[in-house]
């Protein structure tokens, strides 16, 4: 329901979303790296640059508890009557191009919201951080569509035997390397970029069939995207911040696992930071939204009735159909074809013939 979306908006811009930016953003954050070296979490602080956990992580798992409460779509996993189908029915999407289109404005966007998270760009130092996270953004991406929708064929022709491109595996995947890239898009090399991106594209369909097999109605695939991907994105930090990018944009001494591995300390003071960083945001958000969703539920403000959702919310809600798919009426249609019908075809004559 509408009052539903209020609700919760309010709920999480005014008390969800504050704890979490400040716990891992502000300088007095307990788990922030921008605190003084002898404050910082493990000596490290968590590296989120732009947000795979604090933007992202925060929304998908609001969403995820959102959609376990709400429960499926009517059609999606049981029938009418409560009975339980032999297998999932998808709802295809309206326009693959809008679809196409919304992830690329989104893809542009995430230019300001990656580099834009510098905060300046004349510092000395703050353009290299800037250009790195627009080359890292693009690349994680990139990476994130063609192992999404490759990896999505692959899986088709062994189970099926013909071989499909899914588009919206291709776009779901681009967003799922955006947001996988966005907590380390500063402090990642572009190889480790690539890398990222994907993995983010098998994390993506990872949660996207896990979603399917728990009977959990995701309509655009909102979880996997942001949560699943939100999660990675901040481990994926813990494995793969370089020593030199991080001294460069956080100067603190601990770097991804893998770095510190190769060094022969094996320390994963930043990695330990990063998973509790992720387990921090699951328990807060869960703490407060799955008692108020329960709570809007109980109080019949959650989901619309059966009736509203089979003729669906932009005419229950919004005063009309998105889409006038209706087409004249056959009285507007017989009326013209008669009026064509009646019409004379004039051939103006050739000035030969006028002539003669």
């Amino acid at each position: 329901k509408f009052e539903a979306y209020i609700a919760y908006s309010l709920m999480l811009t005014g008390f969800v979303y504050p704890v979490v930016v400040h716990s891992i953003w502000s300088s007095s954050g307990f788990l922030s790296a921008f605190t003084d070296d002898e404050n910082k979490f493990l000596g490290s602080g968590m590296i989120d640059f732009a947000g795979s956990g604090v933007v992202h992580m925060t929304g998908g798992i609001t969403a995820l508890i959102a959609a376990k409460i709400l429960g499926p779509r009517i059609g999606r996993f049981y029938d009418a009557d409560g009975n339980e189908l032999a297998e999932p029915v998808s709802f295809p999407p309206h326009s693959v191009a809008l679809q196409v289109l919304g992830t690329f404005i989104l893809w542009v966007g995430w230019y300001g919201f990656n580099p834009g998270s510098t905060l300046g760009i004349s510092p000395a130092g703050y353009a290299d951080v800037a250009a790195l996270c627009a080359v890292t953004t693009t690349l994680a991406a990139a990476a994130g569509s063609v192992s999404a929708m490759f990896t999505d064929m692959v899986m088709t022709r062994k189970a099926t035997g013909e071989t499909m491109y899914d588009i919206t595996m291709c776009m779901n995947g681009a967003l799922s390397g955006l947001v996988g890239i966005t907590a380390g898009c500063s402090v990642c090399e572009p190889w480790a970029a690539l890398v990222i991106g994907i993995v983010a594209g098998w994390v993506y369909i990872f949660w996207s069939n896990l979603l399917v097999k728990l009977k959990i109605d995701d309509a655009v695939d909102a979880i996997p995207v942001h949560f699943g991907n939100g999660m990675w994105g901040c481990i994926a930090t813990g494995l793969f911040a370089s020593p030199g990018l991080v001294d460069n944009a956080y100067g603190t001494p601990n770097y991804g696992w893998f770095y510190n591995w190769g060094m022969g300390n094996g320390t994963g003071k930043l990695l330990a930071v990063e998973i509790i960083g992720v387990l921090f945001i699951i328990g807060w958000v869960g703490l407060i939204m799955i008692p108020y969703f329960m709570l809007l539920n109980a109080m019949g403000l959650f989901r619309v009735d059966a009736l509203e959702e089979e003729v669906g919310l932009d005419i229950s809600h919004h005063k009309g159909a998105a889409y006038d798919l209706s087409g004249p009426s056959e009285d507007v249609k017989e009326k013209y074809e008669i009026s064509t019908s009646q019409r004379k075809l004039v051939v103006p004559a050739d000035d030969g013939e006028e002539n003669a």
